[in-house]
């Protein structure tokens, strides 16, 4: 008797079955450890490299942020103050740069905001910004050049009324640096900026250096930019370590003022030939704080008769970056 198509279908469905049990009972391999790991590896082992794969992946991304992050650098405002009976913009208070130093500083790929005052007495339109805000999120401060420091500043009298400076200008920019300077960011003050910073830490200033020294040299002139004399970095000074093999260098001379007495903890970085004025200074007690009686700006990157002043601007600029933080 032939076998009929029921007999058929319960022949496969029983090797079917026997197939399948004979699947369960071989063994299989374990598809849950892949077979490129170390055998000796354990749980925690393998963690710790997960994480530290992670932590360096992380901090190879922070790095590359603080590496091209452009530095953000603070210049201070000079200020036109109204002129009486005048109309229109010269009716009012103005705050501005000068190009020069601008555009020195973003020469090293920088980017460059002028902060203003932040006084609000009499304004339209008061704000909570303080100058500390500026020093929080700034990376440095440039203090430039302008009007003179008012001699009440430090404690004396004007011996001429044109020379009374700017004492508006001087309350603003001392409240500026040392707001900086508590921050730990890196400071430089050119010509008035300088005289500033030896005034912020208790120094006192020559009123007029043709009055007071009157054997000095003539280091302001007509000629303005063009006035010139050298300088020298006494030994063992940052300057005369930051220009490698020169202890002397050219500089342009556009200042009436100049440093008197030092302010406390304050070093001497240059003198000039031959009347020994200060020409340039540091703050010991802060990773980069320093003022410079010349011009810097001036002065041409790689120039052939003045000092390249560019290793001072990559300097401040070094401390601004490790200071960011």
């Amino acid at each position: 008797m032939s076998a009929g198509p029921d007999d058929n279908d319960q022949a496969q469905a029983s090797q079917h079955r026997r197939s399948t049990d004979h699947d369960r009972r071989a063994p299989r391999p374990d598809v849950g450890t892949p077979r490129y790991l170390d055998p000796g590896d354990t749980v925690f082992t393998l963690w710790g490299r997960v994480l530290m794969a992670r932590y360096r992946r992380i901090a190879a991304a922070a790095t590359r942020h603080i590496i091209q992050r452009p530095l953000h650098i603070g210049v201070s405002a000079r200020i036109f103050h109204p002129e009486p009976g005048a109309t229109g913009l010269r009716s009012k208070n103005l705050q501005y740069l000068e190009e020069s130093i601008a555009q020195w500083v973003m020469s090293r790929d920088v980017l460059v905001f002028m902060i203003p005052t932040v006084n609000t007495d009499g304004l339209l339109h008061p704000s909570n910004i303080r100058l500390r805000d500026y020093a929080k999120h700034l990376d440095g401060l440039v203090l430039q050049g302008g009007a003179d420091v008012s001699p009440q500043s430090y404690s004396e009298t004007p011996t001429r009324p044109e020379w009374g400076g700017d004492r508006a200008r001087d309350m603003y920019e001392l409240e500026l640096l040392h707001e900086f300077v508590e921050a730990g960011k890196p400071v430089l003050g050119i010509c008035r900026g300088c005289q500033l910073i030896n005034v912020a830490f208790g120094g006192t200033l020559y009123q007029d250096i043709a009055s007071d020294v009157p054997d000095s040299l003539a280091h302001v002139n007509d000629d303005y930019d063009r006035n010139r004399h050298e300088v020298a970095f006494p030994a063992g000074s940052s300057l005369s370590k930051l220009f490698k093999g020169k202890s002397a260098g050219l500089v342009n001379s556009i200042h009436h003022q100049a440093v008197k007495t030092l302010g406390r903890d304050m070093a001497v970085e240059a003198l000039s030939v031959p009347d020994n004025m200060v020409e340039a200074i540091r703050y010991r007690k802060a990773p980069f704080v320093m003022g410079l009686q010349w011009h810097p700006e001036f002065h041409q990157a790689g120039g052939v008769e003045l000092l390249d002043c560019t290793a001072i601007l990559d300097n401040f600029l070094r401390v601004a970056r490790e200071t960011r933080f």
